[in-house]
C-alpha cells in the first residue's frame, strides 16, 4: 500500500488524478462520503484519462466519448468501452488514503 493523499484533499463525488507507486500507475480517485474508489485512469476504449470525466450515478465517465465506468467493479456500464479498467484497493488510515497498484481486484 502507498500513501497518496489524505481523505481531506479529496472532493465528494470529483475524480482527481495520481501517479501511485515506483511504476507511477496513473490512478484516478473518487471519494463518496467516507469511501475512496481507485480505478486505473486510463479509459479502456480511447486511452484517455479518466479523471478529466465527471461522476455519474453510474460511476466514472469518460469525456471523450461518454463510457462510463463502475467504481466497485470497473467495468463499463455504457459504450462505447467493452473492457473493464482496473480497480485498485483502497485503505484509509486514519485520514490518509493508501492504494495497492500491484494487484487489482477485478
Amino acid at each position: 500500500m502507498t500513501r497518496v493523499c489524505s481523505l481531506t484533499d479529496l472532493d465528494d463525488r470529483k475524480p482527481a488524478a495520481f501517479e501511485v507507486g515506483d511504476e507511477r500507475t496513473p490512478v484516478v480517485l473518487v471519494r463518496d462520503g467516507d469511501t475512496v474508489h481507485a480505478l486505473r485512469d486510463v479509459c479502456s476504449h480511447a486511452e484517455v484519462a479518466l479523471s478529466e470525466g465527471e461522476v455519474t450515478r453510474n460511476g466514472v465517465e469518460c469525456w471523450l466519448h461518454g463510457s462510463c465506468f463502475d467504481l466497485r467493479t470497473g467495468r463499463p456500464s455504457s459504450p462505447p468501452a467493452t473492457e473493464p479498467v482496473d480497480v485498485f484497493a483502497v485503505e484509509l488510515r486514519g485520514d490518509d488514503v493508501h492504494v495497492d497498484v500491484t494487484t487489482t481486484t477485478n
